[in-house]
């Protein structure tokens, strides 16, 4: 889509306590363990049913009373639903493009210099490219160059993308732990990941073959 993959901050909390602003893992660190997926058909006059597992294992409609008042008493904070449509995403509460994309080079050498395994969705791209030449870092030097996905979409790689306390939350158990946020700042200028934009929608696939355009 031309805000970036269909359903991507499609649906939303608000923060009734700070006005206008979003509730993100910044201020509530075991929102990471909620995950929602879409639940139907695609379509593009309006999103499916979002379903909800809670990190207990329930599993609740986008919507749900309870659902509500647990993220409410959990985050110690009044919050509203706010959903969008298939035809407009704005941006996010950290977004500051529609598209973020890492590489596997770029997250094995974090990997080696931060000491520690390094989950890919500590950064949540919506992209994450494995490169054939394995060089760290290459996405880098592509800025206001476009890539082509598969056989239709062509983005354009825009800027660094400069990291939060989000990349300190464990996915797996929303655990933080701040040392990998520090070896950013000191060994990458808190740079980790692209950013940028759409030219060209349309349909990609996992597997789908992705080349650099002159």
């Amino acid at each position: 889509m031309e805000y970036g993959l269909y359903g991507d901050r499609s649906h939303a909390f608000l923060d009734e306590t700070r006005s206008g602003k979003f509730l993100t893992i910044t201020q509530f660190p075991e929102m990471v363990r909620y995950k929602a997926r879409f639940v139907g058909e695609e379509l593009m006059e309006e999103y499916p049913r979002v379903e909800i597992t809670t990190p207990e294992g329930k599993v609740v409609d986008w919507g749900d009373e309870d659902l509500i008042r647990e993220i409410e008493n959990k985050s110690k904070r009044k919050v509203s639903l706010v959903k969008y449509t298939p035809s407009y995403v704005p941006l996010g509460a950290i977004e500051e493009e529609h598209i973020q994309l890492v590489t596997d080079a770029s997250l094995l050498k974090l990997k080696e210099i931060w000491g520690k395994e390094v989950n890919y969705q500590r950064f949540r791209p919506n992209l994450l490219i494995s490169l054939k030449e394995k060089v760290p870092f290459i996405e880098e030097t592509w800025f206001g160059r476009r890539i082509k996905i598969g056989r239709e979409v062509e983005i354009q790689l825009k800027r660094h993308c400069e990291r939060c306390m989000i990349v300190t939350v464990n996915p797996d158990n929303a655990e933080q732990d701040s040392s990998l946020l520090k070896t950013l700042v000191q060994q990458r200028n808190n740079h980790f990941g692209v950013y940028a934009s759409v030219i060209k929608t349309g349909e990609i696939h996992v597997g789908d073959e992705v080349f650099l355009l002159e």
